[in-house]
């Protein structure tokens, strides 16, 4: 009987590209083209089960072993730090952490550094390293409004092209961390299913390697 992999894939554009890499890799599945509501799209030849999660969810379904390989950014590896092996550098949906500030803005080393992020442990891992003294602002919505209505000093977010910065009169002070999508695996599905995922991990290196 052919191994069927329970794959966790993440909803919106950067999904679209994992799912090309995908079928590019010989394991297509029609129905998940299809105009309808359903969750589980499954192609039992290519031993393939795929699900649309939202992009923060998708290491817990890994984690957790509800499905056996994922893709999730590097960013939400490092904040929430779950328990999965890290396989490949897919070098999609690249973009960068960074610290954002207004345009004048000059660190005053004496002061506690107010900082709203939606990326707390990233922030605070960050800052630690520098021995930097911070109060951490955690935020949900529109972190780009913290500074601009004096709430923190600096932000910690992801920044793809800094268009949002700059019309806000925002900057980019320094990188945190490059970003990218990366492919998970459960540590048990390694061990159980271990050649299946080698084998797809093994055709979307080929495919790394192809476009850099």
């Amino acid at each position: 009987m052919k191994t069927v992999l329970n794959v966790a894939l993440p909803k919106g554009r950067l999904g679209e590209k994992v799912l090309a890499m995908f079928e590019k890799a010989g394991y297509p599945c029609p129905s998940i083209h299809e105009s309808n509501r359903k969750l589980i799209f499954e192609n039992e030849e290519c031993g393939v089960r795929y699900f649309w999660v939202k992009p923060s969810d998708v290491a817990i379904y890994v984690e957790r072993g509800a499905a056996d390989i994922g893709v999730a950014g590097k960013d939400i590896l490092l904040e929430y730090g779950p328990d999965v092996y890290e396989l490949l550098d897919l070098d999609i949906g690249k973009c960068r952490m960074a610290v954002a500030a207004k345009n004048d803005f000059r660190d005053d080393p004496r002061r506690t550094l107010r900082v709203a992020t939606k990326f707390s442990r990233i922030a605070a891992d960050f800052y630690a390293k520098k021995g930097r003294d911070i109060d951490i602002i955690h935020l949900n919505g529109s972190i780009e409004l913290a500074p601009i209505l004096d709430l923190s000093d600096v932000i910690v977010d992801i920044v793809e092209t800094g268009t949002t910065l700059k019309e806000n009169d925002l900057s980019v002070v320094e990188t945190v961390v490059p970003i990218s999508a990366r492919l998970i695996a459960n540590k048990a599905s390694y061990k159980f299913k271990g050649e299946a995922i080698a084998a797809i991990a093994e055709n979307l290196k080929q495919q790394t390697e192809a476009t850099t």
